[in-house]
């Protein structure tokens, strides 16, 4: 536990903005074009060059923007929570984009439509759910968050990545079309035990995602930061910085156990957590 507190508080010390009163927002009209493409699953207008502070601001338009058809933001996904993503889009730490209540509608074994976004996409995920604001001042050791959690929810996300092949992409690119949120698909609630016993399984468990059931792509719970809530515990720092807190009742989407895998009509994904209880939970989804 020691060796994941230490790796969370490394990553503490890179949030993803300082406050953004002076950032340069895109064009109102320029999001609105962004927003419908995305609501009319068409191409979407060529990508713009960002800096980070501009594309947060961005992100909070679209997010107000896509809010009525989509239903009142639930919560946040953090994204690029490993090295390698990270390393693929040219930023040294994570980033956050908002989830919405039709984000989180569809429960294990519901069937979705394949073309559910533009660049739609596949990947393992964890939720947790805010049990109340202490979270806020939690810090970062595993356990300490846990004691404001009240449930994890096994969790396959379906992105939205917006923008095609080709496409030279950045942190705040991604930063901008909101990191991709779109749906997901949520497991049974498993309650949160604010025990270092817990918060070792949250690390140490193997997730499996599998198509018609053939493995396609396998981490430990540790590939996100060296630990899961790591994810949680920087998404409050830049909350803050932000001027912001995480609410109770809110949703954390904690990041991709599996790369963003493209989606595939007429298959069955299943996301499998073995080692976070005595059995193996799993979550399932089947694209038409």
């Amino acid at each position: 536990m020691k060796k994941a507190t230490a790796a969370m508080l490394a990553v503490l010390a890179t949030p993803l903005t300082a406050p953004l009163a002076a950032a340069t927002c895109p064009e109102p009209a320029e999001v609105a074009r962004l927003a419908a493409a995305i609501l009319d699953r068409r191409a979407p207008p060529a990508p713009p060059v960002l800096d980070m502070a501009a594309a947060v601001c961005a992100r909070n338009l679209l997010v107000a923007a896509l809010a009525q058809p989509w239903g009142d933001r639930a919560g946040w996904k953090v994204g690029l929570t490993n090295a390698t993503a990270q390393a693929r889009f040219g930023v040294p730490h994570p980033v956050a984009g908002a989830i919405f209540h039709g984000t989180l509608r569809a429960r294990s074994g519901a069937e979705i439509p394949a073309g559910f976004g533009i660049v739609p996409a596949v990947e393992s995920d964890l939720l947790v759910r805010v049990r109340d604001e202490g979270v806020n001042e939690a810090g970062a050791d595993p356990v300490a968050l846990l004691r404001h959690l009240d449930v994890v929810i096994p969790f396959i996300e379906l992105p939205d990545l917006v923008h095609g092949a080709g496409t030279n992409w950045s942190g705040p690119l991604l930063v901008s079309i909101n990191v991709g949120a779109r749906l997901g698909v949520l497991g049974d609630e498993i309650p949160v035990q604010a025990t270092p016993a817990f918060a070792a399984a949250l690390a140490d468990m193997q997730v499996v995602l599998s198509a018609d059931g053939q493995e396609v792509a396998r981490a430990p719970g540790r590939a996100l930061l060296g630990h899961p809530l790591a994810a949680l515990a920087w998404l409050v720092e830049d909350l803050r910085a932000q001027g912001l807190r995480l609410r109770a009742g809110e949703y954390v989407s904690l990041g991709g156990f599996s790369p963003a895998l493209p989606a595939q009509a007429g298959r069955d994904y299943t996301a499998t957590y073995t080692g976070l209880l005595t059995q193996p939970v799993s979550v399932t989804v089947r694209l038409r």
